[in-house]
């Protein structure tokens, strides 16, 4: 890896009156310092990962600090360039978490989503499990990622929805599986953070009473803890690495769809209209590179048929 490359992340909640015009602003920025990634606007702020040059992705951040709405913004750094992702990609959206309940959700002057749950530290979310542990009280880790996610990594125990989009998660809430938990304490976690932002909300919504979510999401949890906390395996990320440790030492919790070995493998559907990721092995893909996953094979066979 080229010690001169950077990925940076982020998220910032802020209200945005004119989403088309910071869409147009951030295309040229990136264009122009030669950033590639995947940036959404909408009325509730922005999110993105972008990569490239170390210098070209530092003067990208102090450039979008420059506006008044993203002065506070916020960023996680990872190793990576811009030949991790295989375009530029600027959408104004409804939400920037495709949840599909843009109506519940509300950006403060103060640019905190309203009605969010508590923020806990790395350090924090340790005391509070073991507090509760103590206290017979249990904490319940709840995964607001897709479900495939969780296959690689999560963390100990955690609860992992039936997720295979964001939109999903509303009918796992109201879905009854979780009403156990509306007066338990629940920490939720995402890659990044900003899923919990508005998760949270969703759920609290949902007669949830007691939240709470890690700032910065697993990212800075693995950061504080590498692999010696609560977190167990791999995390998937949205390029074209597909997952990352947090050490040297990551305990593998996936297992080949194919074969059961042991793997920390995503990989994608050969279909190229596909997006389905599964766990498969080395050599299990050595086999059969042009794998198709179940979905789409019970597609070609019913139209052989």
């Amino acid at each position: 890896m080229n010690p001169q490359t950077k990925i940076a992340l982020y998220y910032h909640f802020a209200p945005i009156t004119d989403p088309q015009a910071i869409k147009l602003w951030q295309q040229e920025l990136c264009k122009r310092l030669e950033l590639t990634g995947r940036i959404i606007i909408s009325e509730h702020g922005i999110n993105g990962t972008v990569g490239g040059t170390i210098q070209a992705v530092k003067e990208y951040v102090k450039i979008t600090r420059s506006h008044d709405a993203f002065t506070d913004l916020e960023v996680k750094w990872s190793e990576g360039s811009a030949a991790d992702f295989p375009r530029l990609s600027v959408k104004v959206k409804p939400e920037l978490v495709a949840f599909d309940r843009p109506e519940e959700i509300q950006v403060a002057p103060g640019n905190q989503v309203v009605g969010t749950a508590t923020h806990l530290s790395p350090q924090q979310v340790n005391e509070l499990v073991a507090q509760r542990e103590a206290e017979g009280n249990p904490v319940t880790f709840f995964d607001g990622r897709n479900a495939f996610e969780a296959q690689i990594g999560k963390f100990k125990d955690a609860v992992v929805p039936d997720t295979t989009t964001t939109r999903d998660f509303i009918d796992e809430l109201e879905s009854g599986k979780y009403d156990h938990l509306k007066d338990q304490p629940v920490i939720t976690y995402c890659t990044g953070g900003i899923r919990c932002e508005v998760l949270t909300v969703l759920m609290a919504n949902r007669g949830f009473q007691e939240l709470y979510q890690i700032d910065g999401g697993i990212v800075r949890y693995g950061e504080a803890f590498g692999d010696e906390g609560l977190w167990e395996g791999s995390l998937y990320v949205f390029d074209e690495r597909m997952q990352m440790n947090f050490s040297d030492d990551t305990k593998v919790i996936g297992s080949c769809q194919l074969c059961n070995t042991p793997s920390a493998q995503l990989r994608n559907c050969a279909d190229p209209g596909c997006k389905t990721l599964a766990v498969i092995c080395d050599g299990c893909q050595a086999e059969d590179p042009k794998r198709i996953c179940t979905t789409c094979a019970t597609r070609t066979a019913s139209v052989r048929t």
